[in-house]
């Protein structure tokens, strides 16, 4: 190994303070660990600063400093698919998420699937929908891993077997110990180390590398002779489609709305809505970082390695340890939120209800450590004895599944004229269905219209799955109504959806 020192101290030295930040916030705004929603959502006391971190944190992930510029290095305006996705999402969570929050604080629920099962009184939906979230979370922080590997390896840490995968797993265990320690406490207190590294990276990267290679200009022009950087016509539909679907799956998944569960009122939802989309600004940058790597003459069959090649050919050492740094923080946050989100999902939906119905408060947060240790094994194991390419193949799947979960989760927040049956079915189909377009097409995650509806061009698969879902659900339900089938019993009224709580 020719491990670049410089760049590794500076690395270390974060990634220890980041470390003692963990440990630490247990203390931070004292509670009850030993609670689930002490431990799990922070006692549901996150103000607007400390949400927006969190929030920040993860969902602006390593992997999303990795791969979206990757995306553009390698597929050109394609990948800027996930800049008008985080930007079309903030009006939705304005408008939906306050009464997803007002709901769960006055009936204590701590996960989508704890509303599924109040709203529809149905154990096996809830079951489906907390399936669904575990299984769509699982590559998501093995995903993290892929990006802390890859700044790992531009250190110098290459080569194979156990001794390459020694930082990782020393890395990785540190977190599992600090989560545990901590729960939910950690990532928000080191999301914000984690957002003031990303941002001081992002502002030297915009002015300073453009400065190098002679201004935007060339590097536009460089861009545009390797790739293309305007879709053409037949690039509208998998473009917008792709945006969209991708938008309305990013706060069904679980470790999105942990993010809305601890936060302390309504209010604090809407003000996060009107200011999340900063970030939105930070990552159309971060998006261009592809297109420099191109004109500064990164030549990688690895996307991912394009970045962090880029740093290190434009910046001196010290500070790509910095930028390395914020990436490799960026990935232990997410991944911390998402095995807690995990953990809360087994513990509540599967351990409380099939295992131990009655398990004390302190018996389902003693569970949910544990697992959120598991959690992370598994990614670590995922990541090693299955090749990169599966963990990114396992993410696009996951965006298809987390998306069927939209019509019992969102719909179900208004209304439960759809049978709850009629929804578990038609979640099946979807789920089924995308999976089998998602294979058929190599792990594409775009796929043709029946009937040439989509003309020369395709749709984004998970959308495509969700039509179905919803076409099948609204059928049966129909079906089930004319039969004299009648839904659960729903022990939410429609107060409940504007509850303020005691903190607002």
């Amino acid at each position: 190994m020719n491990v670049n020192w410089s760049a590794f101290a500076v690395f270390l030295f974060f990634f220890l303070l980041v470390t003692v930040i963990g440990f630490y916030s247990a203390r931070w705004r004292r509670g009850n660990l030993e609670l689930l929603d002490e431990w799990g959502l922070g006692g549901r006391r996150f103000g607007t600063l400390i949400t927006w971190f969190l929030l920040g944190g993860d969902l602006y992930t390593a992997y999303t400093f990795i791969a979206v510029p990757a995306s553009m290095y390698g597929k050109g305006a394609l990948g800027f698919f996930a800049v008008p996705y985080t930007i079309i999402i903030y009006p939705f969570v304005f408008v939906v998420m306050p009464r997803l929050w007002s709901v769960a604080k006055k009936h204590g629920y701590i996960t989508a699937s704890d509303f599924v099962r109040g709203r529809f009184g149905s154990g096996t939906l809830a079951l489906a929908i907390a399936v669904t979230g575990i299984l769509a979370t699982m590559p998501y922080i093995a995903l993290q891993l892929v990006g802390m590997q890859a700044v790992l390896d531009s250190m110098g840490f290459t080569g194979t077997g156990f001794m390459h995968d020694v930082p990782l797993i020393i890395a990785f265990l540190v977190l599992a110990l600090y989560t545990y320690n901590s729960g939910l406490r950690a990532p928000a207190a080191i999301a914000i180390v984690k957002d003031l590294m990303i941002y001081i990276t992002v502002i030297a990267a915009v002015f300073y590398i453009p400065y190098k290679l002679g201004g935007f200009g060339p590097i536009f022009d460089a861009a545009a002779k390797k790739t293309t950087i305007v879709p053409g016509p037949n690039g509208y539909a998998p473009y917008a489609t792709l945006a969209l679907g991708s938008a309305l799956a990013l706060f069904l998944y679980p470790h999105s709305l942990i993010g809305i569960f601890s936060s302390s009122s309504r209010a604090v939802i809407r003000r996060n809505s009107a200011l999340l989309p900063a970030y939105s600004f930070v990552l159309g940058i971060i998006a261009l970082l592809g297109f420099m790597a191109i004109a500064a003459g990164i030549t990688t069959k690895d996307g991912n390695a394009a970045i962090p090649e880029l740093f290190l050919r434009m910046f001196p050492d010290w500070f790509a340890g910095f930028a390395f740094a914020a990436i490799g923080v960026g990935a232990l946050v997410p991944a911390a939120i998402m095995s807690i989100a995990a953990a809360n999902l087994f513990s509540r939906n599967i351990y409380k209800e099939y295992i131990n119905r009655n398990a004390t408060d302190a018996q389902q947060s003693k569970v949910a450590k544990w697992i959120s240790l598991i959690v992370k094994v598994g990614a670590l194991l995922f990541v090693f004895l299955m090749n990169k390419q599966d963990a990114i193949n396992l993410q696009l799947l996951g965006g298809i599944w987390i998306l069927q979960t939209l019509p019992a989760v969102i719909v179900g927040l208004y209304t439960t004229w759809l049978n709850r049956w009629a929804l578990f079915v038609g979640w099946l189909v979807g789920m089924v269905y995308g999976t089998y377009m998602a294979a058929s097409t190599g792990y594409g995650n775009q796929y043709p219209l029946p009937f040439g509806l989509s003309g020369g061009s395709t749709v984004y698969s998970a959308l495509y799955a969700l039509a179905l879902n919803f076409l099948v659900a609204i059928v049966l339900t129909l079906i089930f109504r004319a039969a004299g089938i009648k839904n659960g019993r729903d022990e939410t009224s429609p107060d409940d959806y504007h509850f303020e709580g005691a903190n607002e």
